[in-house]
């Protein structure tokens, strides 16, 4: 490929293709990022093409060898990360020199939080959006560990996750809390049992899921008596193993109330076998000024004041 100078304005459609090879590169290639970029295989193999004839280099090599960056193409996604931060500086200082906001605000959610009452993301969502209506919502939602990861990584502007340790590069603010309470299933042995014939020596023989994100934590330090035999990094997981009848685990009560009101689960021993987890909004220490991320942060910490 015949290399030249890139001359010439960069215009709109140049960003777009430098942000997919972006992408394309964070994923490790063409077919993991179909489900990043909503696009299909064929479509950024044609974009990328049009990168590489634009820039007049080879960027990388694909094939049965597998996705790997040529040296130019590690020099582009150097300059590319590099430009992209530049922009959202100036998109930062434009929005110092107005009123009101622009612009795109990320934000990384732990899952299932939306039937936890106390939880006040979805009010500040709909009070961020009347007021800043030309901000761009991107919502994300993913493991607790994920969540910080995207954080420090930069790619989230914003996190909300249960906290269970502090990480150094990390800033950490109250948000509410969640309270968590054994469970069993209606087929299991526990479920017809009351609780006065239940206790913790008889808990240790029954089949335990360890969940396995943030709360395990939690779970060591108030239960260390419980083995698990089967694990799941997400809610759902749990309440699924739950459901089946043959296992015992700990559920957000907000996300166990509507199995727990048809009767297809119970709580057990609920007033000693419970712990409360603390949400908190996570951002990066060192990131650069931005005027979205401090409104945002604002709003939720005001709002969970009250």
């Amino acid at each position: 490929m015949k290399r030249q100078p890139l001359t010439g304005q960069l215009a709109d459609p140049d960003l777009k293709l430098l942000r997919v090879f972006k992408t394309v590169v964070e994923c490790g290639g063409f077919s993991a990022a179909e489900v990043e970029l909503n696009i299909g295989r064929s479509a950024i193999s044609r974009q990328m093409a049009d990168l590489e004839t634009r820039l007049g280099m080879r960027l990388c090599q694909r094939g049965r060898s597998g996705f790997q960056l040529t040296e130019h193409g590690r020099l582009v996604y150097d300059a590319t990360q590099e430009l992209l931060i530049d922009l959202e500086k100036f998109r930062s200082n434009v929005n110092q020199a107005h009123s009101r906001l622009v612009g795109e605000l990320v934000l990384s959610l732990t899952d299932n939080m939306i039937t936890d009452s106390n939880s006040v993301i979805v009010k500040v969502l709909g009070g961020f959006h009347q007021r800043e209506p030309e901000v761009t919502i991107n919502l994300q939602v993913a493991a607790p560990n994920e969540v910080e990861r995207a954080v420090i990584e930069g790619r989230a502007n914003l996190g909300v996750a249960p906290y269970h340790h502090q990480l150094p590069g990390l800033n950490y603010q109250d948000l509410h809390q969640e309270t968590s309470k054994l469970y069993c299933g209606a087929s299991h042995p526990l479920f017809s049992m009351p609780d006065s014939q239940i206790n913790m020596k008889l808990l240790t023989e029954y089949d335990f899921i360890v969940p396995g994100y943030a709360h395990v934590i939690l779970l060591k330090e108030h239960f260390p008596e419980l083995k698990g035999s089967a694990t799941s990094y997400q809610v759902e997981g749990i309440a699924t193993l739950i459901l089946s009848g043959q296992y015992i685990g700990f559920l957000p009560e907000h996300y166990a109330a509507q199995w727990a009101s048809s009767g297809q689960i119970r709580p057990v021993l609920p007033d000693s076998l419970n712990y409360q987890v603390p949400f908190k909004v996570i951002t990066r220490r060192d990131a650069q000024p931005n005027l979205l991320r401090t409104a945002f942060l604002d709003a939720l910490c005001s709002q969970a004041e009250h």
